[in-house]
């Protein structure tokens, strides 16, 4: 993930102090900005995110107390905004009501007690009750998304919002599967609706996507797919099916400059036709049991800038697993 950042320039690079501070940690990796700031002025950074994925919060494990540990790092950084990348709770594709349930309580407790921000919501695969036991669970009122989209207050698993002026798309890449699972992508309802909405979207207002699965990650191949019969393969269920469509429709919109996933519990950086992806590791690291690979328990940080740019650093909190 490149080089390795001392405690001291974390700080300085996040535009904090030292003095005061207490945060101990470390950044694997940072990105740069994607264009040149324009000539004759510096650039003014005007939000910064936190994102914080794949947390798959439970009673067990000592999560809960890990989750409050990386958003309390995380506070420290001062963001403006927070988004959960997806797969907030362990699970709810195969557990009953109840559990869920648990899950949720724990995620809403710890969140309540430690954030005091503008927060969005990402769903991802984790967060859908029932679709992978569909003969058990289907017909109940709060089935697939309805448990998570009125435990986070929306009307559709997906949505776009304006902040220090960039544009925001939160996808729902969760896409139901023959049978019981998921696969990954958009179906043609929320294609349109994306295209619609970046069609509205001003040229001069760069956009920054958010989904839980990736739209393109080199991870997805070096870290969870191995080389076999002399080829790799990706399922659709690691990355975007639709990948090649979104690609084009990204293309058409030039303003599209940043996008940003988990899922996969890695951390990397793709830049393709101007487009630069970033896969954002996991606040639960190995699903709390340590490193997943050699990927520490973290979360990224993402300043965006008035021109257009922004710097993207990936940040180990220093949880350590209690089994």
């Amino acid at each position: 993930m490149g080089h390795r950042f001392s405690r001291r320039s974390l700080l300085k690079a996040a535009g904090v102090s030292a003095a005061g501070m207490g945060i101990v940690g470390r950044v694997l990796g940072a990105a740069g900005p994607q264009v040149p700031t324009a000539p004759g002025g510096a650039r003014k950074r005007t939000l910064r995110v936190a994102h914080l994925t794949d947390i798959h919060v439970q009673p067990e494990l000592h999560a809960g107390e890990g989750m409050e540990r990386a958003l309390q790092h995380a506070m420290e950084l001062k963001p403006d905004l927070l988004v959960y990348g997806g797969d907030q709770i362990m699970d709810a594709l195969t557990a009953n009501l109840d559990r869920v349930k648990t899950q949720a309580d724990l995620f809403m407790k710890v969140h309540k007690a430690n954030v005091k921000i503008p927060t969005h919501y990402c769903f991802g695969n984790h967060d859908v009750w029932g679709w992978g036991a569909r003969d058990k669970f289907k017909g109940e009122a709060l089935f697939g998304k309805r448990f998570s989209m009125d435990l986070w207050g929306y009307d559709k698993p997906y949505h776009s919002f304006d902040s220090g002026g960039w544009h925001f798309v939160i996808l729902d890449s969760i896409q139901p599967k023959e049978g019981n699972g998921y696969t990954g992508g958009l179906d043609e309802e929320q294609y349109q609706w994306l295209s619609d909405d970046l069609d509205k979207t001003a040229k001069s207002t760069p956009v920054m996507v958010v989904s839980h699965i990736p739209i393109a990650a080199i991870c997805t191949l070096i870290g969870n797919n191995p080389f076999k019969d002399g080829a790799f393969s990706v399922s659709a269920g690691s990355m975007h099916a639709d990948a090649h469509k979104l690609k084009e429709l990204f293309y058409k919109h030039r303003n599209v400059k940043l996008c940003a996933s988990g899922h996969i519990h890695l951390g990397d950086r793709v830049e393709y036709l101007g487009v630069t992806y970033v896969c954002n590791g996991a606040v639960s690291g190995g699903w709390w049991l340590g490193s997943n690979q050699e990927f520490a328990p973290a979360y990224a940080v993402i300043d965006l800038f008035d021109d257009g740019t922004f710097d993207h650093r990936l940040i180990e909190y220093g949880w350590t697993a209690k089994p």
